[in-house]
Order: structure tokens, then C-alpha cells, then sequence
């Protein structure tokens, strides 16, 4: 997309959703370096090991949906992840009101070794390529492909070098361009990069997640007959919930930390082993998870979230199956809140860890069609309202919480991980 041969590409607020967009500052993007100084606005974080979709609407080229994807390290499996990437986001945008008239593409991928940015381009045209076949069967056209590496960028559609040298251009510095400042003045953020918010999500490693497994091991031992038995499965049910609010007002009377890093060590060290094990196992259970997803807003979400967080990287070894509970409640939390690209993060690592688990492939589902999250918020306040003591029963549809075997396959579902939108 260049200066002298495509029309100029405005985004009305880029990173809002349809349920919340409205009157605002409108930013107008009218060369591959702002296209590509653009992108973690549009996203909310910067994307890394990815493949980013963008549907552009009507004759002033306005932004629309989105879709991320993360790039599979086999070439052989590019082709694949294009053709549902594109057909997602096209038939998404038809069901939303509208065929995009054109595409945005963007490949982003760091270099590994001594591999340069240039490098990384080229392996990647095949990619490039895939997407814009993709496309074109959809009867949709592609109006440019930028890959984004090594701090520069290149344009697989332009052929000008002055404007696009095989060099690569560098990347606007963070913050310092008409982008950033008018992304400030709308109120946008770039929450860090994906792999910083994967990070903060993901697994333990080392000593402590051999000591948090042997916990998950004593704790199954001791609570998966409880719940499976409907005499005690309520009071299993109670104690989770009670030992839950006491670590969140632990978490609320902590001190301060610096940084997100220092905050997750933080919370950390406020959970012991024994303790986030009997978590993790008792929000196995969709009522107890049910009743967790209530606290979602005002004073009791921030800590409920750096409580899902902390348990998510608990759930270790044989157990990882276990996080989709945490990382959906942490999903929700943020939906609930506003941070809606942590909320598609979460909600993808969530479906990694277990794809058929029900309440986070709604709540994606929901997110990534910009469904206003104040009908769910509506609901459990209802519920919370009217809640009284119910009689003991077995619980329809809860899964075992114990270990699984360690020799037993694992689903997998040929679903793009990645969080589209």
C-alpha cells in the first residue's frame, strides 16, 4: 500500500470493538511504515510468531475485524492455517454486516541464530503467498502484506524502493510517532508483547513445578473422592470458594510490587503449594467455577484475576489440562474489565490447554464477535442475588479433577491457536 498507488486507508479508533465503538478520533494510515507502526494498536499488544489478518471496509479503506494466528513452525502446514485464517475472517465480517472489500496482511516473526530480519522475510513469502491465494478465492483482494522483524519492516506487494528497499525500513521508535500520540489520545494501549502476556500465564518450570505436581498429586489423592461423591461434594465445593476469598484478600493486603514480573513473583509467594493444588482441583467443578466467574468486577476483580493468573502457572506437569478453568475465569476477568486483548489470549491458551472445554469457546467466541460482555455481567449478578443453599447432588457434566495418565493421548483440535477478532 503505497503513496502513489493505493488509496489511503483510514481506522476509526483501531482496537475497539463494534459494541463499543462510537464517535472518536479518526487516524489515517497512508503508507506501509504507518500500516506497520499501526499494528499493536490494532491488536493491543505486540504480536510475535504471528500471522495477522485485517478486513478493510468500503471505498475510504476502513479498518474492521481482525484475526490472529499464531505461524506453525512446519511450512508444510502454512497453506492450511491460511485458508482458515481467511475464510474466518471473511466469513466472520459477513456474518457481522459486511464483505470486506480488502485485506491487510501482516507476518510477524523474530530471527533466530544468526538468521536476519531479511532472512526471516524470505522464508516466509511462501506464507505471504498462501494467504493472498486464500483471499483471492474468497473474491476478496489483498492490499498488502507486511512482515514485521528485527525492528524493520518489508512489503511483499510493493515493488518501490524508495518507499519499500529490500533492505527493510526500520520501525518507528516505540511511542514517538502521530500513531502513538493519536493511539494516547484515544486512549489505546499496547499492553507489552504476546509472549510477555503469554508468559505471565504459562507453567511454572524447575523445582517448584516438581513440588507443585507432588501437591497436585496429594491433593487429588484426597479431594477426587470427595467430589465425585455427592454427599461431600458441596462441602469440597464451600471450602474452594472459602480458601479462594481468603487468598484474594491476602493478595489485596500485599504490598506493592514493581513491574509486572515482580508482581507475579509476588503473588507467588503469597500461595502455597498445598493451597493453590486445592484450587486448581476444586474449580474442576462447573458450580464452584460457576460462582468464581461472579467476581468479575469493582474491588473484587483485580485480585480474583492475580488469583487466576497465579493458579494458571500452577497447573504443571500431568495437571495442565487443569488450567482452562484459571485461564478462562482469567479471561473473563479481563473481558469483564475492559482489557479485551488479554482476554483473547487468555481465552486461546485456555482452548490449548483443553479445546473442548465449554465456557472458554463461548466466552471466545463472544469476545471475538464483540458481544457486549454486560448481558453475561447481568446474569451472574442475578444469580449471585438470588443464590441460596441448594440440596446435595451430583454435579451433570463435571470432569474428574484428578491426574490424568501420563502415557494417556491428548486431544488436539486443528483449531489456529491464537486469538481471532
Amino acid at each position: 500500500m503505497t503513496n502513489n498507488r493505493e488509496p489511503r486507508i483510514p481506522s476509526d479508533r483501531p482496537s475497539v470493538t463494534p459494541a463499543t465503538a462510537g464517535p472518536g478520533p479518526q487516524i489515517t494510515l497512508r503508507s506501509p511504515a504507518e500500516l506497520a507502526d499501526a499494528l499493536p494498536y490494532m491488536l493491543g499488544f505486540h504480536p510475535t510468531d504471528s500471522l495477522v489478518i485485517v478486513a478493510v471496509h468500503g471505498e475510504g479503506g476502513r479498518f474492521g475485524g481482525r484475526l490472529r494466528v499464531g505461524i506453525p513452525a512446519e511450512p508444510a502446514e502454512w497453506d492450511e492455517t491460511a485458508r482458515q485464517a481467511a475464510e474466518c475472517l471473511i466469513r466472520g465480517s459477513e456474518r457481522r454486516g459486511g464483505k470486506p472489500d480488502g485485506i491487510v496482511v501482516f507476518l510477524c516473526r523474530e530471527p533466530r541464530g544468526e538468521e536476519s530480519g531479511r532472512e526471516v522475510m524470505n522464508r516466509l513469502r511462501p506464507l505471504a503467498h498462501g494467504v493472498r491465494l486464500a483471499c483471492g478465492a474468497l473474491d476478496v483482494p489483498v492490499l498488502e502484506v507486511l512482515c514485521l522483524s528485527a525492528g524493520r519492516f518489508w512489503s511483499y506487494v510493493c515493488p518501490d524502493e524508495r518507499c519499500c528497499p529490500a533492505e527493510g525500513s526500520r520501525l518507528a521508535a516505540v511511542g514517538t510517532s502521530v500513531m502513538a500520540a493519536a493511539a494516547t489520545f484515544a486512549g489505546l494501549q499496547v499492553r507489552g508483547s504476546l509472549a510477555e502476556i503469554e508468559g505471565r500465564l504459562a507453567p511454572l518450570g524447575g523445582a517448584v513445578a516438581d513440588e507443585m505436581e507432588r501437591a497436585l498429586d496429594r491433593a487429588a489423592v484426597d479431594l477426587v473422592p470427595k467430589i465425585l461423591d455427592g454427599a461431600t461434594r458441596e462441602d469440597v465445593g464451600a471450602e474452594t470458594l472459602a480458601l479462594a476469598r481468603s487468598l484474594m484478600r491476602r493478595m489485596t493486603l500485599a504490598p506493592p510490587a514493581e513491574g509486572p514480573r515482580g508482581a507475579d513473583d509476588r503473588d507467588d509467594g503469597l500461595l502455597g503449594h498445598d493451597e493453590a493444588a486445592a484450587l486448581i482441583l476444586g474449580l474442576q467443578d462447573r458450580e464452584v467455577r460457576d460462582v468464581a466467574a461472579e467476581w468479575m468486577e469493582d474491588e473484587e476483580a483485580p485480585p480474583a484475576l492475580r488469583l487466576w493468573r497465579a493458579l494458571a502457572r500452577r497447573c504443571v506437569g500431568a495437571y495442565g489440562e487443569h488450567a482452562a478453568a484459571p485461564l478462562t475465569l482469567a479471561g473473563w476477568v479481563s473481558w469483564s474489565t475492559g482489557d479485551e486483548p488479554t482476554a483473547r489470549i487468555a481465552l486461546g491458551m485456555a482452548l490449548r490447554a483443553d479445546a473442548e472445554y465449554r465456557f472458554a469457546q463461548l466466552l471466545h467466541h463472544a469476545c471475538n464477535e464483540g458481544v457486549d460482555p454486560e448481558g453475561l455481567r447481568q446474569c451472574l449478578r442475578e444469580e449471585r442475588r438470588r443464590r441460596e443453599p441448594r440440596r446435595r447432588r451430583p454435579a451433570a457434566g463435571t470432569r474428574p479433577p484428578g491426574r490424568r495418565g501420563r502415557t494417556a493421548p491428548r486431544r488436539s483440535s486443528r483449531r489456529p491457536a491464537g486469538s481471532g477478532q
